[in-house]
């Protein structure tokens, strides 16, 4: 396959957009046809995602599949697309978590499904095409409108405090939005200062990424932490995290679960794109800000853990521990070392199946009892076995058990920290201690024990629909944490690029290039 000229990334990205096209023209009486539609496209968006996977070039650090077309030459901003493959592994994600996401709908929403399902797949198609721009204005654009659905996914359709979680949403990454709007433009025109009288600027990420590389430090500090704002928010790294709980726990289950699945991965992956490229040359204020963020990190990874011990609200605990999980990726981008990025990419795919499959979990209880409280359940694992045996996979998967995803990212997050501080690595362990005491302790209280509520004792296991939504996020679960192979093989080489770009004789030091497991020595940036 000629990778450089087929419109495969396009296909992917506008499937979902075509569904949500389609929606229009249905009339708003026929609410089965909604979700037939909405299913068929969830369905659709997946399978045309599948070749970007099979036939990705491995071999190769640099994009692939890449698209260019002029969009707005008087700026030099493109419709520019490509993927390499910590991108691919993002899509993937997408796609996947849209699907079942989508499915999980069917019985849930039964008001306005028309305007449910278009936004639904308006949501996904700029999720991707923020995984896919390698234009800066193309990708400000869809950073920014991925917020609008969002926002009316969890004010229509969510809980008793939707409107309140919707806005304090919006208000919050808007406002690192606007931050970042201005580091763009400053990147680009001072870009545009080293250009010919009268050549026009561009976008394109990698020239700009490029060039900021000869900027002043000066000048690429206010960069760095520009960018760094909106995606801290959007992580969200503590102290930015306040919106997230509430956001989650009044959305609607699929709002959640691309939430926390993947809109969340759209700030790590701008730490992985963005901010690594524009950290300062200077050897002592790099390690100042290196830090700063990984002191940011770690007081996240206890920070949410401890607060999860206290919450009442089974989808409020879910919601914190992601501001606890997401701090062990933070803590493996700003390591700066192979490990750490590679445990890092692979850890953000982990948490969207294992956090998205823990909503999933709780919004199958909510809808037969109408409560998320803890103390409303006990002993559920009576009259819902099955239910009880997928939800202590997903919750081992969560907290890191061996054989299942979540460790094998940890691990390596743990290992590339260990090379350079074992304090942090440390209190990033710590942490993990924590993860496994609340999920089990919540485990415990709604599985176990007696049944104290006459409404429980009778609750239907798992139907056929919830099956096919939850078996999927359970085989990748252990495929990842038995064969983790492949998917390190799709981050090798993107990982090897940023590192040699953000730490120049890294590889020379340690004596390898050829895998990032075989590179342990220590960036004396960050000692």
């Amino acid at each position: 396959m000629e990778h450089s000229s087929t419109h495969l990334l396009s296909v992917i990205l506008f499937t979902p957009l075509a569904g949500a096209l389609v929606l229009l023209f249905i009339p708003r009486e026929s609410q089965i046809l909604h979700r037939l539609v909405g299913n068929c496209f969830g369905v659709l968006a997946f399978l045309v995602s599948l070749p970007l996977m099979l036939h990705f070039p491995t071999g190769s650090g640099d994009y692939a599949f890449r698209e260019t077309a002029d969009w707005i030459p008087s700026l030099g901003a493109k419709y520019s697309l490509g993927a390499d493959g910590i991108s691919m592994l993002l899509v993937m994600l997408t796609t996947l978590l849209g699907m079942i996401a989508i499915t999980s709908s069917w019985s849930a929403i039964q008001q306005r499904t028309k305007e449910y399902y278009i936004l639904l797949l308006l949501l996904q198609t700029w999720l991707l095409g923020a995984f896919l721009s390698l234009d800066l204005f193309l990708f400000y654009v869809f950073w920014e409108v991925m917020l609008v659905p969002m926002y009316f996914l969890i004010a229509v359709w969510g809980s008793d405090r939707r409107f309140y979680a919707a806005i304090k949403f919006f208000l919050y990454t808007l406002a690192g939005s606007v931050i970042m709007l201005l580091a763009i433009l400053a990147l680009y025109f001072n870009y545009a200062k080293t250009l010919p009288q009268g050549a026009v600027g561009t976008f394109d990420i990698p020239t700009l990424l490029t060039a900021a590389q000869q900027f002043p430090d000066g000048l690429k500090i206010w960069l760095f932490w520009g960018f760094f704002f909106a995606f801290a928010i959007k992580v969200p790294m503590f102290p930015f995290h306040t919106w997230l709980p509430d956001a989650h726990t009044e959305a609607p289950t699929a709002a959640s679960v691309l939430l926390a699945g993947v809109l969340l991965k759209t700030g790590t992956y701008g730490f992985l794109r963005f901010s690594l490229p524009l950290l300062p040359a200077n050897a002592a204020l790099r390690a100042k800000v290196i830090h700063i963020v990984i002191a940011l990190s770690l007081i996240g990874i206890i920070y949410g853990a401890v607060v999860c011990l206290m919450q009442k609200d089974m989808k409020r605990l879910i919601a914190y521990s992601s501001v606890s999980q997401l701090g062990f990726c933070t803590l493996g981008i700003f390591a700066l070392t192979p490990q750490g990025l590679a445990g890092s990419v692979l850890q953000q795919v982990n948490h969207g199946i294992s956090t998205g499959a823990l909503f999933l979990l709780v919004g199958v209880l909510y809808e037969r009892r109408h409560t998320r409280l803890i103390s409303e359940f006990g002993g559920l694992a009576t009259p819902m076995p099955n239910f009880a045996a997928i939800y202590l996979i997903v919750s081992l998967s969560s907290l890191g058990m061996p054989l299942l995803n979540g460790f094998i990212g940890e691990f390596t997050i743990l290992q590339g920290t260990f090379v350079v501080s074992k304090t942090w690595a440390a209190w990033a362990t710590l942490g993990i201690v924590l993860t496994a005491a609340y999920y089990l302790w919540l485990y415990q209280r709604t599985m176990f024990g007696p049944i104290t509520h006459d409404a429980n004792k009778s609750l239907p296991d798992l139907n056929l629909r919830e099956y096919a939504v939850l078996l999927p996020l359970v085989a990748l679960a252990f495929w990842i944490g038995i064969y983790p192979k492949p998917f390190f093989a799709y981050i090798e080489k993107p990982v090897q690029r940023i590192v040699q770009q953000v730490n120049p004789g890294f590889y020379a030091r340690s004596g390898s290039a050829t895998s990032f497991t075989s590179s342990t020595s220590i960036p004396p940036e960050v000692k």
